[in-house]
């Protein structure tokens, strides 16, 4: 037993198995984090399949390991919000329109249906970019963006 009262293990199949300090235990348990842009290592609770919340990490860096290791892994697993680390070119400046972007996971292209699918998040430099399959697209501070993606971006805000 962990000073958190509860441990985690990975069953057979991958999923999370969360035991209690009354020796209850509960399988297929996902972590969910409370602000996921704006502080993902803090508030992480750990969620029963019926959506009771079984267990709350305050920071997810104070989590002894290997519980740690594996929270941070389902969540890899399970999240999926690519950093715009710049933005390449646009097919036009009216919208519809196509952007290629360099991302964290690689070179892509997508289509911004309107200007509001940017929206402004936490601070006042932190955007989310949606395209037309609904995936967002991170940009964590557009002052650190280069130049020319810095043009192309004040034409859309």
């Amino acid at each position: 037993m962990t000073d958190l009262g509860f441990t985690l293990q990975r069953d057979a199949f991958g999923k999370l198995t969360l035991t209690n300090a009354q020796g209850e235990r509960f399988d297929n348990v996902v972590p969910v984090r409370a602000f996921p842009i704006k502080a993902p290592g803090e508030g992480i609770a750990l969620v029963h399949p019926d959506g009771r919340e079984l267990a709350w990490v305050a920071r997810l860096d104070t989590m002894p390991e290997p519980a740690q290791t594996l929270v941070r892994e389902t969540l890899a697993g399970r999240e999926f919000t690519p950093v715009i680390e710049s933005i390449v070119g646009v097919t036009s400046f009216s919208t519809p329109c196509t952007w290629t972007v360099q991302t964290d996971r690689g070179s892509t292209q997508f289509v911004l249906r309107g200007d509001e699918d940017i929206r402004r998040i936490g601070t006042e430099h932190a955007l989310l970019v949606a395209d037309s399959h609904g995936i967002q697209y991170l940009v964590r501070d557009q002052r650190a963006l280069d130049a020319a993606s810095k043009r192309i971006l004040d034409r859309f805000l």
